[in-house]
């Protein structure tokens, strides 16, 4: 009825008002940068919601995949991630990158991605999708373990969360190539690190490779991981050392773009 404030929906006999979405949205606004992990006695004094209707709603925000829960804390859940993915298309640092991928794109001939990490997994936030006709498809919104592929090993290798975050979980093993232990992954974090780019083939998939480079923002801090998937049959390991440079390239044109100046070296002082 025209004028009327409330919209109702029938659940049984009952009249179930759709003004909770206002109640759900009151308690995703207790998330923030700044509180990223609040409890549910912070969550029900922030929202004013009484305790059991908070309790009762938080409950069913993780039963639906909206929140994680970690003991008595509760962080934005990956379902969430993955419907604002397609999102990220606004973002600032997609909206820059996206040429740099481009050009990746066609200078290698592969598909070109940007990944962030949420949690222990990375999400595909933007592509540039390979012109080749057997391809491997790769999907903004697309999330997978930060253990498995080139792109993970960036973020534990320069994000000081991502082995945090990964430590508590299972490292499943996808394929025969996939890492099964941690002294394995660190290493390879050292390697990643020394190199300035990572190469994996067949960790996630067994016919699947990728090559990836860090991102960085104006303050030094990881903003993304950018890098090139490919099928196992047209790259293999002995093309790295072509394209692992160009990706690393990219990485700092992206890492430009977003406002980082890498240190520039310090000359030593003859006496």
């Amino acid at each position: 009825m025209a004028g009327d404030s409330t919209v109702t929906k029938e659940h049984g006999d009952r009249t179930t008002p759709i003004l909770v979405l206002g109640k759900v949205s009151e308690i995703l606004n207790c998330f923030s940068i700044e509180s990223p992990e609040p409890t549910l006695q912070h969550i029900a004094r922030t929202t004013g919601l009484p305790a059991s209707t908070c309790q009762r709603l938080v409950q069913n925000m993780v039963r639906e995949g909206f929140l994680d829960r970690d003991g008595d804390r509760y962080r934005i859940g990956l379902r969430l991630v993955q419907w604002a993915a397609p999102g990220t298309l606004g973002l600032d640092v997609v909206r820059l990158v996206r040429p740099i991928l481009q050009v990746l794109r066609d200078t290698t001939g592969e598909s070109a991605c940007l990944y962030i990490r949420d949690g222990a997994h990375r999400t595909v936030v933007a592509v540039a999708e390979t012109h080749h006709v057997v391809m491997r498809p790769f999907l903004v919104g697309q999330v997978m373990p930060i253990h498995a592929g080139a792109p993970g090993k960036i973020f534990l290798a320069f994000d000081p969360g991502a082995r945090e975050a990964l430590l508590p979980t299972k490292l499943t093993r996808f394929t025969s190539a996939t890492p099964g232990g941690w002294a394995q992954l660190d290493a390879q974090a050292v390697r990643a690190r020394q190199q300035g780019y990572f190469a994996a083939f067949g960790e996630r998939n067994s016919d699947v490779g990728s090559i990836s480079s860090p991102v960085f923002r104006y303050d030094g801090q990881l903003a993304a991981v950018l890098g090139i998937g490919f099928p196992t049959q047209r790259v293999s390991p002995e093309d790295v050392p072509r394209l692992g440079p160009i990706v690393s390239e990219a990485a700092l044109a992206a890492s430009a773009a977003l406002g980082y100046r890498a240190a520039a070296p310090t000359e030593e002082i003859s006496e």
